[in-house]
């Protein structure tokens, strides 16, 4: 497939590859295309009509049977990352005798098993059958977790922290595919928007369970370190969670139990609209040199460098920083999560809103002005009124809204799966340098109020805003280029087109959701 179309440029193209799939007298003649094509092809277009309320009861019956896994797994892949924030003023710094800057590098450590596996694992994603891959790597990623009880010091720390990183990469972009796979453009921006919200679930879920370890063991005691079943407990609920996702999860619409044969059929046949497919498991070169060369990837990229700056600090250090308001360390756990019922609240609130009035970016930003907002509280408001400055931490978690809404567009508006893989890759990868500088701005000496990591959020949030209106605009004009293909008298659409594997830019029938 990748013969004649390595050499793309910045216009829009309409010609799809020489080798893409074709089918003849209703049988496949190349094996190039997406696996839908399969379940599709000499089929009658009458027959896989759905009618409005035939199309809701199939939408209901997808819904109830993948949202709520994905929920509660998201969540424990959350409350996981964030199990060392509640340790950290649980005596975990005195246990494992962590000194200096030992701490921060442990917070970004995660992000150095994550960064190095992140390409491998989005590979693997495509390659191998998605939910039993992402399967393993949930059971994997509890037991690494469940470990950290055993560690006694900072290096055995470092080798699970790494690990833990590892497996733990390939979830946001296996999630991405799923969503990709099975709902419309227009569904898609809601959908991601609720399992990313159960990030803000597991705070207020992990607050409460940490809380309770804390005082439990304050007042009966514990023959382990509270901290150590903190870690215990999540890690075994995850793994738990993991067995589940591996016999309830199916890969595609093609192999869902919980679907009939029929309604496989229907299912696939209603994402036609996205123009992606379900699924392509060959690797194809050019469509990695189009995801590189392609100006809007770089913009989700420069988008999660300069946001999870900020998050790699704040979702270490929210616990740490809720003390330095002038709170004690139970507290902290207690009063940090309402912030989680923000951060709850905006991305439900901006997700369906971005896919009603068709313009998540729009929405979003709305979001990210409240979190600069809230971080200005925290840099104006004096030390002796901890109130105002809580309630600035709480407005700071609306920064997700924006981060999710990129994530929901690489689901939505990247096609071709190789393109597609590559650029959750490439973003995930930008998502973990910013995780790993963002603990280093919060240093031990600037206790205890943090300015100059504070300062590099407000600057981080600033630029991001610049980048979201680049990412809009430039989509814009994309499609107005589309248009204006189409509407030549020389352009024919290509039977099936939807399920070729062409990329986003190749395919003149794509249009992009703002």
């Amino acid at each position: 497939m990748a013969g004649d179309t390595t050499e793309k440029t910045d216009k829009v193209d309409h010609e799809p590859p020489r080798s893409t799939s074709v089918v003849e007298k209703g049988e496949i003649v190349e094996i190039d295309a997406d696996e839908a094509l399969n379940a599709v092809a000499g089929l009658d277009a009458a027959t896989l009509q759905l009618d409005e309320e035939a199309e809701r009861r199939l939408l209901r019956k997808i819904d109830m049977n993948l949202m709520p896994l994905m929920c509660i797994i998201y969540g424990l892949n959350y409350l996981d990352k964030t199990t060392l924030s509640y340790a950290s003023i649980m005596g975990l710094k005195t246990d494992l005798k962590l000194v200096g800057d030992n701490y921060q590098w442990l917070s970004s450590l995660f992000y150095f098993g994550y960064l190095g596996w992140e390409f491998p694992t989005n590979r693997l994603l495509q390659r191998l059958p998605l939910a039993k891959y992402s399967a393993f790597n949930i059971i994997m990623w509890g037991l690494v977790l469940a470990l950290f009880a055993t560690t006694e010091n900072f290096g055995g720390a470092v080798v699970i922290r790494l690990f833990l990183g590892v497996f733990e990469a390939a979830v946001t972009p296996g999630f991405t595919l799923f969503v990709s796979q099975w709902y419309t453009k227009k569904e898609q921006g809601f959908r991601t928007s609720i399992w990313f919200s159960f990030n803000g679930f597991a705070q207020i879920f992990g607050g409460l369970v940490a809380y309770g370890f804390a005082r439990g063991a304050s007042i009966h005691g514990f023959s382990i370190a509270p901290w150590k079943a903190i870690f215990i407990f999540t890690g075994v609920l995850t793994s738990t969670m993991g067995i589940i996702f591996l016999f309830v999860m199916p890969d595609n619409q093609l192999n869902a139990r919980f679907l009939t044969k029929e309604e496989r059929v229907l299912a696939v046949h209603r994402i036609k609209v996205n123009e992606q497919g379900i699924g392509n498991k060959h690797f194809k070169w050019y469509q990695v040199k189009e995801a590189l060369t392609d100006p809007i990837v770089w913009g989700f990229v420069l988008y999660a460098l300069l946001s999870d700056i900020p998050n790699g600090g704040i979702s270490n250090f929210f616990s740490q920083l809720i003390v330095s308001f002038g709170y004690t360390p139970e507290q902290s756990l207690l009063y940090g999560t309402p912030g989680g019922a923000v951060e709850v609240v905006t991305l439900l609130l901006c997700g369906f809103l971005g896919d009603r009035l068709g313009s998540r970016l729009l929405v979003s930003m709305v979001a990210l002005i409240l979190s600069m907002v809230g971080m200005i509280m925290i840099v104006a408001i004096p030390l002796d009124k901890p109130a105002g400055r809580l309630a600035g931490y709480y407005l700071t978690q609306a920064d997700a809204a924006p981060f999710v809404a990129i994530l929901s567009l690489i689901s939505t508006n990247v096609a071709g799966w190789t393109k597609k893989t590559t650029v959750a890759a490439m973003y995930l990868v930008a998502y973990c340098v910013g995780n790993i500088i963002g603990p280093q701005t919060f240093r031990p000496k600037d206790a205890p109020e943090y300015r100059p990591g504070e300062i590099t959020i407000l600057v981080c949030w600033a630029l991001c805003l610049v980048d979201l209106v680049f990412i809009w605009s430039y989509y814009r004009r994309q499609n107005a280029k589309k248009r204006l293909v189409r509407a030549d008298p020389s352009y024919t659409k290509i039977e099936n087109q939807e399920f070729l594997d062409l990329t986003d830019r190749e395919n003149a029938e794509f249009s992009y959701s703002l």
